[in-house]
């Protein structure tokens, strides 16, 4: 797990991160249609499973902005991750729980998917929160309910401080058109992102699945 510091006194945002750690502890919470139509096509030709796909896809964008692959180490200093790794739920559907499991992320797309299905598949069948050990520090959390099609999304800990590593929660996609729109929601500390970084994100997820070759 390689990461640098941030110099805070000559970084652009060095003002909004004192306001947002000080003065403001908040979040952006912020949904927006996605069209998978292109990645559903991609996942039946090849006979790829779409949500480990989408798991790869979502985890190569988000290590394309640095904002978020941000963190305070233990001395409080602002740093950046060499790159996050996707932390992500398994739903058990005989009891209706979820546990969180994580893979290591990898550039090329055929090692980073057998690395999720490969987890996956062992740990399926384990229950409770934290299913694998060993979970590495340079994470976010991803998930899925595939049983609705949201318009907007939000949890917060009470008291609790604002997460500097985004979380990302997809829904139900739906036919719109001739678009296949799934919500998909980011969550991240005001601190370390504004609207134009969670703008990237949605731009840069929309491009990713749009130049997937079938």
């Amino acid at each position: 797990m390689n990461f640098k510091k941030i110099d805070i006194e000559n970084w652009v945002r060095k003002e909004h991160y004192r306001y947002y750690t000080e003065k403001l502890k908040i979040e952006v919470n912020m949904t927006a249609p996605i069209d998978v139509k292109n990645l559903l096509d991609f996942c039946y030709i090849h006979n790829y499973k779409f949500y480990p796909t989408v798991i790869y896809i979502v985890t190569k964008v988000l290590n394309k902005i640095e904002n978020f692959k941000m963190f305070r180490d233990n001395k409080g200093n602002l740093c950046v991750w060499d790159k996050i790794n996707p932390n992500y739920t398994i739903f058990h559907q005989d009891d209706k729980t979820f546990s969180d499991c994580w893979s290591e992320y990898e550039e090329d797309f055929e090692k980073c998917f057998q690395n999720i299905t490969t987890d996956m598949h062992t740990y399926k069948d384990k229950k409770g929160i934290k299913v694998k050990e060993q979970q590495p520090a340079n994470f976010y959390c991803i998930s899925c309910t595939p049983w609705t099609a949201f318009t907007g999304y939000g949890s917060r800990v009470a008291n609790g401080e604002p997460a500097f590593f985004p979380i990302i929660t997809m829904g139900k996609y739906e036919k719109n058109g001739n678009r296949i729109d799934m919500p998909v929601n980011i969550t991240i500390a005001h601190a370390v992102a504004d609207g134009y970084h969670i703008g990237l994100f949605f731009e840069y997820l929309q491009n990713e699945i749009n130049a997937l070759k079938n």
